[in-house]
């Protein structure tokens, strides 16, 4: 893919998250590999107006090439490439369910959300919970990198998801049903569920790896 449309790719994705309020405001980022670096959204930026040419571009120092100054979170998105090579894209939100389930007591921090669902197993997995740190705290991307060896998306508490993905649109699929799960659980919670077993859920991921 050229990096123009990558470029399109990125303002188009954008534009969807915040117009169907899986974003406010200026908060949020998203970032995609490139032949020789990658882009991400700028500090300061509304998801839903996005201009190409002035995403950040980065080396793999985290040196800003071109365009505007990159997101103060970049180094999460650093943090997730390095630890997952293979992955191509991430996406980081302050979706409204999935922050409402990261303030939540008594979650297990290994594994936050139930597998409610087929589509939440094979496209999430595990989800553990990130221990709360500042916005912009460089010990924030330490933690990240703690997990993103073995997951590739985590929950950062009190704050939001970071989801990665083979490509962009992967990352954003799951980001989503990440969102969707979190708002199930929300509305299930003093339910009684009837959750998939953990041999369902082994066949699935077995499947499906992530």
């Amino acid at each position: 893919m050229s990096e123009a449309k990558l470029r399109e790719d990125i303002c188009r994705l954008g534009a969807s998250i915040y117009e169907r309020g899986l974003t406010h405001g200026s908060t949020g980022n998203v970032s995609a590999k490139c032949d020789d670096g990658w882009l991400l959204t700028p500090t300061g930026s509304n998801l839903g107006r996005l201009d190409p040419a002035r995403l950040s571009k980065l080396d793999w120092k985290g040196n800003l090439v071109s365009g505007d100054a990159p997101s103060k979170e970049a180094f999460l998105h650093l943090a997730m490439y390095e630890e997952r090579a293979k992955n191509a894209a991430v996406v980081h939100l302050h979706s409204t369910h999935s922050v409402a389930v990261s303030v939540l007591e008594g979650v297990d921090p290994a594994d936050v959300l139930p597998p409610l669902t087929a589509y939440y197993a094979m496209r999430i997995g595990s989800l553990p919970l990130v221990p709360y740190y500042a916005p912009g705290d460089m010990a924030l991307a330490q933690a990240v990198r703690g997990f993103a060896g073995k997951h590739h998306a985590v929950l950062l508490a009190n704050h939001g998801p970071v989801v990665a993905g083979s490509s962009l649109s992967a990352a954003a699929d799951a980001v989503e049903e990440l969102e969707a799960t979190a708002k199930l659980f929300l509305l299930l919670r003093h339910e009684k569920v009837r959750c998939l077993t953990p041999e369902q859920v082994a066949d699935l991921r077995k499947k499906h790896p992530v």
